[in-house]
């Protein structure tokens, strides 16, 4: 079904924890033919800690230097799919970045949905002490600006598979 789409340049999943972007972005290669590369466990296995034992460590700073040193790597290799971490695009360098070299495309969701996808979680180092649908939704608010600035394109998450949000994504190309 897919085999005539060759990538030309790297495709960027961005949105909030919980969204897909990982289980997505795994379909998506695999549709493709093509790398992905998970972001957050790159980092976690160069450093060998935790995203969690990082920001306790060294603090959210630290942790935003590595995915900003990741990108710049990402940027030098073949095309590939990649799932950022919900933060990635907080930072006005990781957007530039992914835009000379990829496509960046939103996945979106209600908080509510986020809520269940992620309130068992013990990784989610922004969420310590606020998990619930208000705080989430709070912070989601927060960062919507800097996710529609970031995304040539969105597509919503809620009530679909991986698998359907992936189909939805190579029709848009």
């Amino acid at each position: 079904m897919n085999e005539k789409i060759k990538l030309k340049k790297h495709i960027f999943l961005i949105g909030f924890m919980g969204t897909g972007k990982s289980s997505t972005s795994l379909e998506l290669a695999g549709m493709l033919d093509v790398r992905q590369i998970e972001m957050d466990d790159e980092i976690v296995r160069e450093n060998g800690m935790s995203i969690s034992d990082m920001f306790e460590c060294y603090g959210e700073e630290y942790f935003r230097d590595k995915e900003t040193d990741l990108l710049r790597r990402i940027a030098g290799m073949e095309p590939a799919i990649i799932s950022c971490g919900g933060g990635c695009v907080l930072r006005p360098e990781n957007v530039a970045l992914m835009k000379n070299c990829g496509t960046i495309i939103l996945l979106t969701g209600e908080p509510e949905t986020i809520y269940e996808r992620v309130h068992r979680s013990q990784s989610r180092p922004i969420l310590n002490g606020h998990m619930n649908v208000e705080y989430i939704a709070e912070l989601m608010e927060k960062r919507r600006p800097a996710y529609e600035a970031a995304a040539d394109l969105a597509v919503p998450s809620d009530g679909k598979t991986p698998g359907e949000v992936a189909r939805e994504i190579i029709k848009l190309f």
